[in-house]
């Protein structure tokens, strides 16, 4: 009796014609049994693993549309920027050359300014000259009037009787000493003529 419970105990498949002989139906019957129900719980549970396992393939496979979406919108991102890089790239060589030529202008305008300023400088010097040349010779004119006004006033006092007569060329010479007659600009002959009259 405890070999054929030995044989039950171990796995249909391994034992052999003999030893199934040996026991009894009940035995063999509560074999069977036990052997389907362990098969059928077997199946269950692969029944159940398959369906885990699809499952997780559904959601792996939905990841991967999901995934699939977003490396379009990537790509297609990434497409932007390449030609946003590209346009952007091209306003950089465009400001960099427009840089140049302001540069350029910019050295070109500081050469012709400092030229013009040369010019300028040398023109106001010129000028500070001729005004310096214009002062001296006024200076000497009013000299000049200052003399003949004096010569002027020694000779009226010096002549008897003519101080009528000699009057009137001091005060043109006066006139020109001062600036303040119109009747012509200095050193021109009629005022020359009427100074030195007297002596005429």
């Amino acid at each position: 009796m405890g070999s054929e419970s030995e044989v039950i105990n171990r796995e249909l498949s391994k034992v052999s014609d003999e030893d199934l002989l040996a026991c009894s139906k009940e035995e063999l019957v509560s074999r069977l049994r036990k052997e389907e129900s362990e098969k059928i719980s077997a199946l269950i549970q692969r029944g159940r693993l398959i369906k885990e396992v699809n499952k997780q393939l559904q959601g792996h496979l939905l990841e991967i549309r999901e995934l699939k979406v977003i490396n379009q919108r990537l790509q297609e991102e990434n497409v932007e920027l390449r030609d946003l890089c590209c346009f952007l790239d091209d306003d950089r060589l465009k400001v960099k050359k427009l840089a140049r030529e302001w540069q350029l202008f910019g050295h070109h305008a500081a050469k012709v300014m400092r030229e013009d300023l040369g010019g300028y400088l040398k023109k106001l010097a010129d000028l500070e000259r001729m005004q310096d040349g214009l002062v001296k010779e006024n200076l000497d004119l009013k000299e000049l009037c200052l003399v003949l006004e004096e010569e002027c006033v020694s000779r009226s006092d010096s002549s008897p009787g003519g101080s009528t007569e000699l009057n009137l060329p001091c005060m043109v010479a006066r006139d020109l000493g001062d600036g303040s007659s119109s009747t012509g600009s200095v050193g021109s002959p009629d005022q020359l003529h009427l100074v030195c009259s007297p002596d005429d």
